[in-house]
């Protein structure tokens, strides 16, 4: 006898509707994502799961369905939760992270070490004018020498002409060298002494000038250091005259300071010159009028000048029949306070960068 076949039963279909439970995803998905911080974040949850959103209100559905279908609905919700509960978490990691990166950009101290380059550095303003006035020289012709600094007594006073009762040859003026040695020797007071050396060369005719550092037992002011720097110039040639030495001092003054300062020559004496002069630049800083500076004369005097003394170049061997010359000396640094406006020696070695940067 045959055995009738048991009729098949069919599970029941989802009591929701597939669209609009993607619809309901889709809505809350994009305010999820759409939302800039966390308190935007609650919100959009609050719309997708809260108490008064679709989703609340198909789970109230359940209630009304024949338990035969409850299960599976229950289902349906829950996986759509899971989903939205998931979207939620990224999109709050995510928003987490970006508050916690921009508290530390903003809390963010830079403690990398950054190593500047080295401050590039100039020429002091009296080297700068040396120089300037070097290249005046050799564009007239003049080889520029060099001399020691520490000299011997016949180099820097006798072998110059200047006798022994002068008062620059006493401790009072001068700053002596204990050396041990027979022979005096002593910081040089002037660059003269390097028209003895040239002299001594015996390669005639001389055009030279000569700059360097010399020292004396000055008190520092406003226009005395007793350390500073000086120009010495020695020419000697055949038929040299003193009027050789006026125009190279009216040539190589308007070329340093310019066509408005003048100079003039007044009667001097110096052991190593006959005549001799001193000469003298108008004040640059009150324009001649009378400062501090110039004592109130409208004149600075830069140095001094004269004919070569016969007596010079008879201690080097050069004929003062045959042979003439004139020399002269002046302060590098007097001719840079007065070309830069400065009104006092001072400021030069006082390393006030403030001061020396503007040059």
């Amino acid at each position: 006898m045959a055995t009738e076949p048991s009729p098949t039963t069919s599970a029941p279909s989802p009591p929701f509707d597939s669209t609009e439970l993607a619809e309901i995803e889709s809505e809350a998905a994009s305010r999820i994502d759409a939302a800039a911080d966390i308190e935007a974040l609650e919100e959009a949850e609050r719309l997708a799961v809260g108490k008064r959103s679709r989703f609340a209100l198909l789970y109230q559905q359940l209630r009304s369905f024949d338990p035969a279908v409850r299960k599976g609905g229950g289902q349906q919700l829950q996986e759509l939760r899971r989903r939205l509960d998931e979207a939620l978490e990224r999109r709050r990691a995510a928003l987490s992270a970006e508050e916690r990166a921009s508290r530390l950009l903003e809390d963010r101290l830079d403690l990398t070490e950054v190593m500047s380059s080295p401050l590039q550095g100039h020429l002091h303003v009296v080297t700068q004018v040396r120089e300037e006035l070097e290249d005046v020289f050799v564009g007239m012709g003049y080889e520029v020498a060099e001399g020691p600094e520490i000299e011997s007594d016949w180099y820097n006073f006798e072998a110059l002409n200047i006798p022994p009762d002068h008062p620059a040859r006493s401790s009072v003026d001068t700053f002596f060298v204990d050396s041990g040695q027979a022979e005096t020797l002593l910081l040089r007071t002037h660059t003269s002494p390097v028209q003895i050396h040239l002299l001594e060369r015996g390669r005639l005719p001389i055009y030279a000038v000569v700059p360097g550092r010399v020292y004396r037992r000055d008190t520092p002011d406003a226009t005395h250091l007793p350390v500073f720097h000086q120009l010495e110039g020695l020419v000697v040639d055949r038929g040299v005259s003193f009027g050789d030495l006026a125009g190279t001092i009216e040539t190589f003054v308007p070329a340093i300071f310019g066509a408005s300062v003048r100079s003039r020559l007044r009667p001097g004496y110096f052991p190593f010159t006959e005549p001799s002069a001193e000469f003298e630049i108008s004040c640059a800083i009150c324009d001649g009028s009378g400062c501090r500076t110039c004592s109130g004369t409208g004149w600075i005097e830069l140095g001094g000048c004269g004919m070569v003394h016969p007596a010079v170049f008879e201690q080097t061997g050069v004929d003062p029949e045959e042979w003439s010359g004139f020399a002269f000396g002046f302060g590098i640094d007097r001719l840079a306070i007065m070309r830069h406006g400065i009104a006092d020696l001072r400021l030069l070695v006082e390393n006030d960068v403030r001061f020396l940067e503007q040059f």
